[in-house]
């Protein structure tokens, strides 16, 4: 039994919508800035392709910043400890 869908688009922000008759759902959404200048919705391959891009860079960005943050992190415990032990040092007496 196969589902009917109707295409409509959208008042607010000119979405396509595909949905289904049945359970009034939308089973798919085409945004305006996905679609191209004729009207025609973005080869999915190239939209899948640039997502994955931007998410290895950003994984790359990520894990790059990481690398640096345990890096650091020995002089930052170093610092830690030498403020801990000079307030917890003994004072002289003229002060």
């Amino acid at each position: 039994m196969n589902s009917r869908e109707i295409d409509v688009v959208c008042p607010c922000c000119s979405a396509r919508l595909s949905v289904d008759v049945r359970t009034s759902q939308v089973m798919k959404t085409v945004r305006k800035e996905d679609q191209g200048a004729s009207g025609a919705a973005r080869d999915a391959w190239a939209t899948a392709q640039d997502r994955a891009r931007e998410r290895s860079t950003s994984g790359k960005d990520k894990f790059d910043g990481a690398i640096e943050y345990e890096r650091s992190k020995a002089a930052r415990f170093d610092e830690l400890f030498k403020k801990a032990t000079d307030k917890q040092a003994p004072k002289p007496d003229g002060e």
